[in-house]
């Protein structure tokens, strides 16, 4: 089960569509937003122990997602 709420998914394909959302392809797109954000955080993780940091900053982030 999706940790992202419901209603925000939903807010974000309504932004970006106009369409109405169906409560499927908002859980579907949660889930799928959910194995992303662990990726970007995982490899985001790696770069803050290889720079000897305990704390992931937000340019990890940023540079974990242009990594993967």
């Amino acid at each position: 089960m999706a940790e992202l709420a419901k209603a925000a998914v939903e807010r974000i394909i309504r932004k970006a569509s106009g369409l109405r959302v169906s409560d499927k392809a908002a859980l579907e797109l949660a889930e799928i937003l959910e194995e992303i954000a662990l990726k970007i955080s995982q490899e985001a993780a790696l770069l803050a122990r290889h720079a000897k940091r305990k704390t992931v900053t937000a340019s990890d982030i940023r540079l974990a997602a242009r990594k993967l």
